[in-house]
């Protein structure tokens, strides 16, 4: 028997969804948007899917999702509307 590689180890939604704190029908949107991979190992096709998630998959899935830092803002002098004259 072979052991899976932590490499190529697989997850399911509701594993998911407790590592990420949310519902596993989140999980599922993601998996039915095409923006988390995953691999359908249901045995009849056509049927209930049973979704397996790669540890691959989900660390390219937390790259595209990962949020940057804002731009610093930069102050602009206001224009006032004042205008002297002498």
């Amino acid at each position: 028997m072979i052991l899976p590689s932590s490499k190529h180890q697989k997850i399911t939604p509701p594993q998911l969804a407790r590592r990420y704190g949310c519902k596993p029908t989140k999980v599922l949107g993601w998996i039915q948007s095409g923006e988390l991979r995953a691999i359908d190992a249901a045995t009849v096709r056509g049927g209930r899917p049973r979704y397996l998630i790669d540890e691959k998959d989900i660390e390219a899935f937390e790259v595209a999702r990962a949020v940057t830092p804002p731009r610093p803002i930069v102050q602009r002098r206001r224009k006032t509307a004042l205008k002297e004259f002498f």
